[in-house]
């Protein structure tokens, strides 16, 4: 079944559009408060697109996802109540009783080790806000986690150049099932340490 090469060939279009950049802030943000498709998405095809850019794309991806943190602890903090049927029904409810249980053991590196991994992000931001984190330990451990990722991210594209695009389009399908597959191994193996 090929699944991630259209999508791949549809995000490096919009990466060409020229509000891009506004497309990128825009899914960083919802990505890191409610919205399910990963930033790195957008982002790779970007630096590929425009390779003397990469800083300037991961910096707005780092600062509009540390913004969607922050309206992700805002929900968790005011609005939990009402999200929590919701939460309750849907596949994110294990991830957000093994997120509360990993911030009574760790507190904020919890938030960093989330922010840098392919674990979802939101998740943590809600549950951190439920959890009323302390604001500022959650902002720093966001912005160095998020960073982390989102530059190392850019810099392996901008590195990799022609070459690298050549081979993501023609391996892409063998990566993004990979990645699928990695992400429910180490999401699997993190919930069974936390019990």
């Amino acid at each position: 079944m090929k699944l991630f090469g259209p999508l791949y060939e549809r995000v490096l279009a919009w990466s060409r559009h020229p509000h891009a950049e506004r497309y990128l802030g825009a899914m960083s943000f919802a990505e890191s408060s409610f919205f399910p498709i990963p930033v790195d998405v957008m982002l790779a095809p970007m630096c590929l697109a425009d390779r003397g850019r990469w800083v300037r794309y991961a910096l707005i991806a780092t600062v509009f996802s540390v913004l969607g943190g922050l309206a992700g602890y805002a929900i968790g903090y005011g609005m939990f109540e009402a999200i929590e049927p919701w939460l309750r029904q849907s596949h994110y409810w294990e991830s957000y009783e093994t997120s509360r249980r990993w911030f009574d053991a760790y507190g904020v590196l919890v938030v960093f080790v989330a922010g840098f991994s392919p674990i979802p992000y939101k998740v943590f931001t809600i549950a951190a806000g439920v959890a009323t984190l302390s604001i500022p330990g959650f902002f720093i451990a966001s912005l160095v986690g998020r960073a982390a990722r989102f530059f190392l991210v850019a810099g392996l594209v901008r590195a990799g150049g022609p070459r690298f695009e050549a081979s993501l389009s023609k391996h892409i399908e063998r990566i993004g099932w990979a990645v699928v597959v990695l992400a429910g191994v180490l999401i699997a193996w993190l919930m069974m340490r936390g019990q």
